[in-house]
């Protein structure tokens, strides 16, 4: 299936038109039909000679009624331009044209009806000149008369064309249909319909309806006039929702695929149509078949900050378009640069925003996204539109690399500045460090330490004996001197006191690696756990903590707390008797 929408001046035979392609009454009102008008939105469809099937989107032409029939352009990928052969090129023509070429439609037909009437030949020339100056480019042209039939079969032939040129459908892509009617059904509850761009729907699907917080599941679904299990884009889709009041969903909501897009009140655009100078501070903008009241900032020459009365789904790349509803004027379209600005509070804040804006294309891209954000969540970046193929940092955190490598050199200049400042604290606190390099998660600090750094109770240091400040490296250096041939003598409390070994300096040297402690003033070189195990592997198994100390040549005060400590690392192990065996 693929999905084309009317456009045209009131009275020019669009529903006419599809009336005789199709079989089918696309006015639903009874007014409408009464007073031979197109009011709202009309649907039908019909097979192609190919087999294919066109769904048509009928919009009214009347000037009063242009939010309507921008609802039903919007997420429509096609328009069958229609213009009168004995009344030619009219107001609504072009604005209907003007409304098609903001939304970047570059896919349709000009059909030229009541052909019956009068020469179709001035009619097709002015309207292909108006269209080929737009985003459709040239189009071909069909004169047909709904009356007589004449000109339909080719009218057809030029359907299917024009199906075989559009784009396939991304089926993968997340859901995001935009809802043009919603009613009830007696039994079956709330039903909404819309026109499914991309991605694909499933009964029993759990969908999110833009705006709330509670999910919304997918009961049934029906596409043409059939009920089906399953409808994957492009197609004209109802919905029947489970459990959801028929108030809380109408025209330019939208039900979307659960966390996929970010809900944006605030947004930056470029323009196509008026300067951005020239623009008034209020404006509607059209997306999808929402219509929103915005407030009008502008940056650069094309480029604008809206401000809307209601967030909406929108992903970088969104066409949409701005319209003076007060003076009947489409104002221009809008491509969308970004969903999450940055705020502009400082002086300068706006041009410095604009001269960034002037570098973006409205295609999402990973790269530039993370040098402007730095860091960014990836899940973040997906609910703008920016497909993630990078590896996370930490977590889920992404990072630009050049911001990621100054952030590691700043880390450790930090540390080593706190080691200055704090000589014998256990390093720097990690909330200090995230504090300081202005990180918003603390997985971001332990990510960027590297060696000869470590994190240690919630701290990053050094792991080296080279960061010892120097009167404590002097002191462990005489403790080597003094012990390095009795590996298992420990200092007295009193001769590390006079080596200048007060609890800090041991903490210190501890952590650094130069001392191992035992017990409150009980400490050791830092290679005597290895030297003690191959001693003990010496001794007749079990062996006792008498035999243990005379083979250690060290004292009860040492052998009490160093076999405590061989136990609980499992290089010995306890036995009832009190005696001890080697684990090998």
């Amino acid at each position: 299936m693929f999905v084309v929408a009317t456009a045209g001046h009131v009275d020019h035979g669009k529903s006419t038109l599809v009336r005789a392609l199709t079989g089918m009454e696309p006015d639903r009102w009874a007014e409408e039909r009464r007073r031979g008008m197109t009011i709202d939105l009309g649907f039908a469809w019909t097979t192609l000679p190919s087999g294919g099937t066109v769904a048509f989107v009928d919009v009214p032409g009347h000037e009063r009624f242009v939010p309507n029939m921008l609802a039903g352009v919007g997420p429509v990928p096609a328009a069958l331009i229609v213009v009168a052969a004995d009344e030619g090129w009219m107001p609504q023509s072009a604005e209907h044209l003007a409304a098609l070429d903001a939304l970047g439609v570059a896919y349709g037909l000009l059909v030229v009806t009541r052909a019956d009437l009068a020469d179709p030949g001035p009619a097709t020339a002015h309207a292909r000149a108006e269209i080929a100056a737009t985003s459709l480019g040239a189009v071909p042209a069909v004169a047909v008369s709904g009356l007589t039939g004449a000109g339909l079969p080719e009218l057809r032939a030029a359907l299917d064309r024009l199906a075989a040129h559009l784009p396939a459908p991304v089926v993968d892509d997340p859901v995001r249909l935009w809802v043009d009617r919603s009613f009830t059904v007696r039994g079956s509850g709330t039903v909404v319909t819309g026109t499914l761009g991309a991605g694909r729907l499933r009964v029993g699907d759990e969908l999110e309806l833009a705006g709330a917080d509670e999910p919304v599941r997918v009961r049934g679904l029906h596409s043409l006039g059939e009920a089906r299990t399953e409808a994957t884009a492009v197609a004209r889709v109802a919905v029947n929702l489970r459990g959801t009041p028929r108030d809380r969903l109408g025209r330019g909501d939208a039900l979307l695929t659960p966390g996929r897009f970010h809900h944006s009140d605030l947004v930056d655009v470029r323009l196509t149509g008026d300067p951005a100078a020239d623009l008034p501070a209020a404006l509607t903008l059209h997306v999808g078949s929402a219509a929103v009241p915005v407030r009008v900032r502008p940056l650069g020459p094309d480029t604008v900050r809206l401000l809307l009365a209601r967030p909406l789904p929108l992903l970088v790349g969104d066409r949409a378009l701005l319209r003076d509803p007060g003076r009947h004027h489409v104002s221009g379209g809008v491509r969308v640069l970004d969903v999450a600005p940055p705020p502009l509070g400082r002086r300068g804040a706006a041009a410095a925003r604009a001269q960034v804006l002037a570098e973006l294309d409205g295609r999402p891209d990973l790269a530039g996204e993370l040098r402007r954000r730095r860091l960014v969540r990836a899940g973040a970046l997906l609910r703008m539109g920016v497909p993630v193929r990078a590896e996370p940092v930490a977590g889920d955190w992404l990072a630009d690399p050049a911001h990621w490598r100054r952030l590691g050199e700043q880390l450790t200049e930090e540390v080593a500045r706190h080691a200055r400042e704090h000589p014998l604290e256990p390093g720097m606190p990690v909330d200090a460090l995230r504090q300081r390099l202005a990180l918003p998660d603390r997985v971001l600090v332990e990510a960027l330490v590297r060696p000869p750094l470590r994190v240690h109770a919630g701290r990053v240091g050094a792991a080296s004996v080279d960061a010892l400040p120097e009167p404590v490296a002097r002191a462990v250096r005489r403790v080597r001197a003094e012990y390095g041939d009795r590996p298992f003598r420990a200092p007295e409390a009193d001769r590390l006191v006079d080596l200048g070994l007060g609890p800090r300096e041991i903490g210190a040297a501890v952590r650094a690696g130069a001392l191992l402690r035992l017990a409150d003033n009980v400490v050791l070189l830092p290679d005597a756990l290895d030297d003690a195990v191959r001693v003990l592997a010496g001794l007749p198994q079990p062996f006792t903590l008498s035999a243990a100390r005379q083979a250690l040549d060290t004292t009860r005060r040492v052998a009490v707390p160093l076999l405590e400590l061989l136990d609980r690392r499992g290089a010995t192990r306890r036995l009832p008797d009190d005696a001890r065996i080697v684990v090998t």
